[in-house]
């Protein structure tokens, strides 16, 4: 992943794949972990993730690091060759603003279905 990510204040930041935690965790302030973008192997396991919940604690707020980690988790994601199922509200706006770019640059996304909500349901 991206090795000199900033926040909107320009605060060095990083994001780290957490594989055994399902997530994706980005830290700031010196390795402080600030939030996590929470995901779970979708119907066809080992090709599809459900990006089900993300969050950043209220102390890191006002930073844009949701946008970081977002971000960061679809490229990774895209290097992958994963096909990424947008649950949370943060993945469905940033794949509604800028899907066609991350299709073209080799990214695949799939629409949630009730199957997904249900793992969602079931796992999350």
């Amino acid at each position: 992943m991206s090795s000199e990510l900033t926040d909107t204040t320009g605060a060095a930041v990083g994001v780290e794949h957490d594989e055994q935690g399902q997530s994706y965790v980005v830290t700031a302030d010196g390795g402080h972990v600030a939030g996590h973008a929470y995901y779970l192997p979708g119907p066809e396991a080992e090709t599809e993730r459900i990006f089900h919940h993300t969050v950043v604690d209220g102390a890191f707020g006002g930073r844009g690091l949701s946008k970081v980690l977002v971000a960061e988790a679809l490229a990774d994601s895209r290097e992958k060759g994963l096909t990424v199922v947008p649950i949370c509200a943060l993945f469905v706006k940033k794949l509604k603003e800028t899907g066609d770019d991350y299709q073209a640059e080799g990214g695949r996304f799939r629409n949630a279905t009730g199957a997904d909500f249900d793992i969602v349901k079931t796992e999350g």
